[in-house]
């Protein structure tokens, strides 16, 4: 009976001590619970305040508005200058330089006599041809008397039969052909002998001289390889360039350009293009512009090389943008217009640039936002944060 009692209060103890671990356990499993909730939601919180941050902290991406322009550039190019008239004289005929009057330097002025020259043949040739008119002459002269006598005569009736007054008449038209034809002969040669005498066709300064008294000249090949003088016009000159036919179009006759050159660098000189070619250099696919320019004080001289600045001002408004909003990549050309904070590439073609701006053409409208400064790294598509909205320059 002792014992039985004993035994229910054994296991009432360890009922009790059952029950007392159960609940440490529970309230140890409720606490880890409450625990890991809390450190849950203050990861979640920590997770959300860096996102925020690295949002914040992100580098603006700039935005400027589109709009259309006037871009005026430049082209700097080589140029020639050379003389506006240029000639290389020649003797017509083959003869022997008798006098120079001029040397290499000589200022000369139109109609000057430069050079007198001889060849003996040519006097003769002219006497002959003197000598021949003067026979001619007489021989006319008695026919054309032997015509008149005969129809004198004629004018009485059955004295001189017309068939012999129609042969004096043919001689005595015969007889002055031929003294014309003489008369011409002798004017030809005199023509000839003036040859013998060179004179300057325009004003200029003699540039080279190639010959010597005694010397034996005459047409080129024939009688000299050489010229016998070659004269410049130098008060005025030519300024020549050849521009690539992608800027022709900007060019008009209105175009001022400047230009320098090595042996007087501080100084610039101005030239207005008055001819322009029309037409494409087949080999090196340019048109020729020419420019006339000034040069009374003879700083200039023909063949120096100028250092020309080609205006090239738009004709019509282009869409204008900086330089780096432009991608030039692999795949294409492209700009980055921003829609809702999404990125979209647009293809474009180039025009001009100058000074940190380039013309664009492509499927833009005026007030379209795009990224200023546009990379590869922004892809088509993406979302973009922190935009901002700037002037553009």
């Amino acid at each position: 009976m002792l014992f039985h009692r004993s035994k229910k209060v054994a296991m009432k103890c360890r009922l009790k001590k059952i029950s007392s671990f159960k609940i440490t356990v529970l309230n140890s499993f409720l606490i880890t619970v409450l625990l890991y909730g809390c450190h849950s939601e203050d990861n979640a919180l920590e997770n959300k305040t860096e996102t925020q941050q690295t949002a914040a902290e992100a580098p603006a991406t700039e935005v400027f508005s589109l709009q259309k322009g006037l871009l005026s550039s430049s082209l700097q190019i080589p140029g020639e200058l050379i003389a506006y008239q240029q000639v290389d004289l020649y003797a017509k005929e083959n003869s022997f330089v008798k006098k120079l009057y001029v040397d290499v330097g000589s200022q000369v002025t139109e109609g000057q006599l430069l050079v007198t020259m001889e060849a003996p043949e040519l006097s003769s040739q002219l006497a002959g041809a003197l000598s021949n008119i003067k026979s001619r002459e007489a021989i006319y002269t008695a026919s054309k008397a032997n015509y008149d006598r005969l129809y004198e005569t004629s004018q009485t009736p059955g004295t001189i039969s017309p068939n012999d007054l129609e042969q004096a008449d043919a001689r005595k038209n015969s007889d002055l052909a031929q003294l014309e034809a003489a008369k011409a002969e002798y004017k030809q040669i005199a023509e000839t002998q003036n040859y013998l005498q060179i004179r300057a066709p325009f004003s200029g300064v003699i540039t080279a001289r190639n010959v010597n008294p005694g010397a034996y000249v005459g047409p080129s090949g024939k009688g000299s390889e050489l010229p016998l003088f070659t004269l410049q016009e130098q008060k005025k000159l030519r300024l020549i360039i050849s521009v690539p036919a992608a800027y022709t179009s900007y060019l008009n006759h209105k175009n001022e350009v400047s230009f320098t050159v090595k042996s007087l660098p501080n100084q610039e000189f101005k030239a207005q293009i008055k001819r322009m070619a029309g037409a494409i250099d087949s080999r090196l696919r340019s048109e020729r512009i020419e420019m006339d320019v000034a040069n009374n004080d003879k700083k200039l001289l023909p063949g120096m090389v100028a250092e020309v600045n080609v205006p090239l001002p738009s004709q019509d408004s282009t869409f204008i943008v900086p330089e780096s909003a432009v991608v030039n990549s692999t795949e294409s050309v492209f700009v980055i217009r921003v829609i809702n904070n999404k990125a979209e590439w647009v293809h474009v073609k180039t025009g001009r640039d100058a000074n940190g701006k380039m013309e664009i053409y492509g499927d833009l409208k005026p007030g379209d936002m795009l990224v200023k400064t546009a990379t590869e790294e922004i892809r088509n598509g993406s979302v973009l944060q922190n935009v901002k909205t700037i002037k553009a320059d």
